[in-house]
């Protein structure tokens, strides 16, 4: 494991024991959370991005503030729905974010998750052409993003505005390694090879929209090996990156098993149907952090990954939150090979690690 991050789902709301009870507290408390997370070594900041939902919904503006207040953690989505951008938009926005951060940006993006609204992309003004089903819009919205974000010309030049000059002009700014950083949140075996063969990252999740009777972390481990062969028979030159995502809680301390005590040890696969689909999700990691190091180390898709995405409980609010990812960081992660890039100084204080 050479990469731990957080991923924060960004909800806010009123309800009982919610330190977000606004959309303004969440994203200010996303910026803190990756400022402390740095501080404890953690390698990443991640935001799943979701429409119409108490939710983070425009990634951009959060991640270049992050980028602005922070100078070693990556920052990326976990994902951004294709289906509902604008892709010379969004490549702006990518390749600003980019560049404010420094190249720390990495980038999730997919078909999109289930959603609640009918059909949320269309209330932006995109709808799939005739033949299309959303999730070739999504890839196709993917493909112009991602020749757009690489410096290609998109529109014509307007000679008289240009000193002569014509042809087609790219997008600015440019980020052009930004390219090597985009990920597919895939949730099928088919969808990771797919990914694999257009030189794209793998972004995995909690659950998988099929389901073959084996446990959830041998499924997902399959699927890593299956995305891994399909890179290299497409011949790509560079290496590619693979996260799962965990819910990890581990119980140190009295706050710690008065949230989540009552599940130490229940976790389990369990599946059902979404968007019609058959699908396996992933179990909750609760209990002593000896136990959960174990259990992790045991877990086949971990093992196969070399970035972990801990989903967070962001409405428990910055301390809560950064107190569990430091325990993670020191009694746990240890034992799947991850290396914190931060270290005590002789005041207490914390510095990057060689």
């Amino acid at each position: 494991m050479e990469r731990i991050g957080f991923l924060s789902f960004g909800h806010w709301g009123p309800g009982r024991g919610s330190c977000t009870r606004s959309a303004r507290e969440a994203l200010l408390q996303g910026i803190e959370l990756a400022v402390a997370a740095e501080e404890l070594g953690i390698d990443g900041a991640f935001f799943r991005v979701h429409h119409f939902a108490r939710q983070q919904a425009s990634p951009f503006p959060l991640l270049a503030a992050i980028a602005a207040r922070t100078s070693r953690i990556e920052i990326g989505t976990g994902v951004i729905d294709m289906r509902y951008e604008n892709p010379l938009y969004m490549a702006e926005e990518a390749a600003a974010t980019d560049l404010i951060s420094g190249g720390r940006l990495q980038l999730g993006i997919s078909r999109g998750s289930p959603e609640p609204v009918k059909d949320g992309a269309a209330a932006f003004g995109y709808v799939p052409a005739e033949g299309e089903t959303p999730a070739d819009m999504a890839r196709r919205h993917t493909e112009v993003f991602r020749h757009a974000i690489a410096g290609a010309g998109v529109a014509e030049a307007d000679p008289q505005l240009t000193g002569g000059a014509a042809g087609l002009l790219p997008i600015q700014p440019t980020s052009y390694d930004l390219p090597q950083r985009i990920w597919w949140g895939a949730g099928t075996r088919k969808t990771a090879v797919w990914a694999a063969e257009q030189g794209l990252n793998l972004m995995s999740s909690t659950l998988l929209t099929e389901d073959t009777g084996v446990p959830f972390d041998e499924l997902q481990a399959e699927q890593i090996r299956m995305f891994r062969e399909a890179w290299q028979s497409a011949g790509h030159k560079f290496r590619p990156r693979v996260s799962v995502s965990r819910s990890v809680m581990p119980l140190v301390d009295d706050e710690d098993r008065m949230y989540f005590g009552g599940r130490a040890g229940q976790g389990s696969d369990q599946v059902g149907m979404i968007d019609g689909l058959l699908s396996r999700f992933g179990r909750t990691y609760t209990g002593e952090p000896d136990v959960l190091a174990r259990e992790l180390a045991a877990d086949a898709a971990v093992r196969e990954a070399d970035t972990l995405m801990l989903t967070v409980p962001n409405q428990l609010g910055v301390a809560y939150n950064a107190k569990l990812l430091g325990n993670i960081a020191r009694y746990i992660a240890p034992a799947l090979g991850w290396r914190s890039k931060a270290a005590t100084t002789a005041d207490g204080g914390v510095r990057e690690g060689d």
